[in-house]
């Protein structure tokens, strides 16, 4: 009996070692839950870019997008949608409106009419290179903050070098360009009218297959896009109009709400990163038209300088383009020739 109520004792004992250290384990890791600080969950946002993934400014976007990540100790991840594949050019600010996109770059012009104000920058003013234009139209912006752009957050602007005619065909005269079919977009369309040619509204994507099956006869656009579309391969002439040189300007924009909702930190590094790539596109842009230069020199193509009478002829044709600017801008209440007025004197600045 004495032996039974030993081992009785005895295993009574180990089960109470036992529930003990279990009960005591379990407290530990309760407490160390308790005490071990909560891992943050990192701010993914997603970059709609209407640019195809190996052109500049699809790389410049992207260089942006890193940028924001580092500087942010990567508590921001940002998924890039280059050449549309997330919203369409002309659908991608309403993707970033509806949040289809947190993020989104393409240009104004392919919504024309939503953008009346800003329009006023792609007029044919005669911009010399895209780090003006760039510069001009983020001045522009913050001295005009226009009505238009207030359902998002503006990250920055950039626009390109002097839109040039590039053709299949030479065109030296106003006679050589009359009832051509040339490819265009957002206030250029108005330019080619009074040229005398036919524009036909296409984005930049369309641009290539359309020369290449003869839908259009030309286009007018940045000698960038000689090499970053390819159209160098699509054309054999180039008009050097320079002194009607328009720009198309693009924007980069984020969500409203989304933004806000961000923390103070973030909003302020995406805010700094923003002011420095204005800059970074200039030069992109200027470093891009040099680059479609070559490109289309060395397919063998020609550039056509203009004469001095067809210079001033074609700079006068242009003008009813401005003049109707102004109109429609003070039709619709708005302050058409002050847009002109600070844009002329922001370019003279610039130069």
């Amino acid at each position: 009996m004495n032996k039974t109520f030993f081992r009785l004792c005895a295993a009574a004992c180990m089960l109470f070692l036992i529930t003990a250290c279990g009960q005591s384990d379990d407290s530990n890791q309760e407490a160390q839950k308790q005490s071990a600080p909560e891992k943050s969950e990192t701010i993914e946002l997603s970059y709609s870019v209407f640019f195809p993934p190996t052109h500049a400014h699809s790389k410049a976007a992207e260089d942006w997008a890193r940028q924001v990540e580092a500087r942010t100790d990567n508590a921001v991840k940002i998924n890039m949608y280059p050449g549309g594949t997330l919203t369409g050019a002309a659908e991608c600010y309403d993707g970033v409106v509806s949040g289809i996109s947190d993020i989104g770059m393409s240009c104004f012009a392919y919504t024309r009419g939503r953008f009346p104000v800003m329009e006023a920058v792609d007029l044919p003013l005669g911009y010399p290179d895209g780090m003006t234009a760039t510069r001009v139209a983020n001045q522009f912006y913050q001295q005009m903050d226009p009505e238009e752009l207030k359902d998002v957050k503006v990250l920055y602007l950039h626009a390109h070098g002097p839109g040039l005619l590039h053709t299949k065909k030479p065109v030296e005269t106003l006679a050589d360009i009359e009832g051509m079919q040339i490819r265009s977009t957002g206030l250029s369309a108005k330019m080619v009218q009074a040229l005398g040619a036919t524009p036909v509204a296409m984005p930049q994507g369309d641009t290539y297959e359309a020369l290449q099956k003869g839908v259009v006869e030309g286009t007018f656009a940045p000698m960038e896009t000689l090499k970053g579309w390819r159209q160098g391969d699509v054309i054999d002439y180039t008009t050097n109009c320079q002194e009607i040189g328009y720009t198309t300007t693009m924007f980069a924009v984020m969500n409203k709400e989304k933004f806000n909702q961000l923390p103070e930190e973030v909003r302020d590094v995406i805010n700094n990163v923003s002011n420095e790539w204005i800059e970074v596109h200039g030069q992109v842009w200027d470093d891009a038209d040099k680059e479609g230069l070559a490109y289309t020199r060395e397919q063998g193509n020609e550039i056509i300088e203009l004469s001095q009478e067809q210079s001033a002829r074609w700079k006068e044709a242009i003008l009813p383009v401005i003049d109707d600017y102004i109109t429609d801008a003070r039709e619709n209440g708005l302050e058409g020739q002050k847009s002109v007025d600070l844009l002329r004197s922001l370019i003279e600045k610039q130069n």
